[in-house]
């Protein structure tokens, strides 16, 4: 039986910690090495002031910080932001808030109305990046995902064209998490974004990633699982973001399981092909009430989020974590968060 030991090493982002990129409060933030080696984290709906909601919406942001101090005790230190010349993290992805946007997936007469776009994650494939959005109408109503890319470390984006309607899969395909493995093959699970549903797992080849034909998804028929079937789910539940990374020679899962209100480390000794219904849980996160907070061991309300940051090892992982009291607005940050594993 595996032990932990969790420990909140800073607040990623809000008042004190982003002032110089114009960030007062945001959320989300997977993380990828880039091509030249700089730290990419991205982030979702972001504000100038602290509260969720007010002036300077835009979504997403990046920040990029140095890996070296992943490990730090004081936890990741940013140095810029991407998207425009000076300090300030402007929007990558070129879209209006509540715009309507036409001619898409069979869209309503006059558009569909776009009220942000949120990253699920970002990839790394040769001397490109890939960003996974949602465009949503509000939260929880997906119009569609699509895929950017950047061609310069993640400075700025541009659509690549590849996209799926809302609806893909029964819904299943909106939350997406990927990595890359070493036999060439880009491993993708994903679910909804309505905190319900469990996951599917998928796979294409790294060189066809933005050629929707070449993507295939794991799947239990006749019997047996096999690459080709129909999709099915691999692990059912209520789950929100996810985090699917190579760490070490393993594979590991972070997901934030909204049913069981607590975010989970999931080692996969077999690969993306573990079965995740019976694999050991580490729960480095347990959701609980304003009033029983503890960040010194993992309790923490309103949570959401746990991505897996680059330099984690399999004794020593690393999130970032998102709290939002939406009854307030604030707090409504991104944290950095280690967790020791211990046998």
């Amino acid at each position: 039986m595996r032990t932990l030991e969790v420990t909140k090493l800073r607040d990623l982002t809000g008042p004190g910690e982003t002032d110089d990129y114009g960030i007062g409060g945001t959320d989300l933030g997977a993380a990828a090495l880039a091509p030249d080696g700089r730290l990419v984290a991205v982030f979702g709906d972001t504000f100038e002031s602290r509260h969720a909601g007010g002036p300077g919406w835009r979504s997403p942001v990046i920040l990029f910080g140095d890996p070296a101090s992943v490990r730090d005790a004081g936890g990741v230190r940013w140095w810029g932001s991407a998207g425009g010349d000076g300090a300030y993290a402007e929007q990558v992805v070129s879209y209006r808030h509540n715009a309507r946007i036409g001619g898409r997936f069979g869209g309503l007469v006059g558009g569909t109305r776009i009220t942000t776009q949120l990253p699920t994650d970002v990839l790394t494939v040769g001397d490109q990046m890939y960003l996974h959005v949602m465009a949503c109408e509000g939260l929880g109503h997906v119009h569609w995902t699509e895929i950017h890319r950047s061609r310069d470390n993640g400075e700025t984006w541009e659509s690549t064209g590849l996209s799926w309607p809302g609806g893909h899969l029964g819904g299943l395909f909106q939350m997406l998490t990927w990595e890359l493995g070493p036999d060439g093959y880009v491993y993708a699970l994903t679910t909804g974004f309505q905190r319900d549903k469990g996951l599917l797992l998928h796979r294409v080849p790294a060189d066809r990633l933005l050629d929707a034909a070449s993507w295939e998804g794991w799947g239990f028929a006749h019997g047996a699982w096999r690459w080709g079937n129909a999709p099915t789910p691999v692990l059912p539940g209520a789950f929100g973001e996810l985090s699917l990374r190579r760490v070490g020679d393993g594979w590991w899962l972070a997901a934030f399981d909204a049913g069981h209100y607590r975010v989970d480390l999931v080692p996969m000794p077999q690969g993306p092909t573990t079965d995740l219904t019976t694999a050991e849980r580490l729960t480095v996160i347990a959701g609980c009430g304003w009033g029983d907070e503890d960040h010194g061991c993992g309790r923490v309300a309103q949570c959401y989020g746990g991505y897996i940051l680059p330099g984690s090892t399999p004794d020593e992982m690393h999130l970032v974590v998102s709290q939002w009291n939406t009854h307030d607005n604030w707090p409504y940050r991104a944290m950095h968060f280690r967790a020791r594993i211990g046998v």
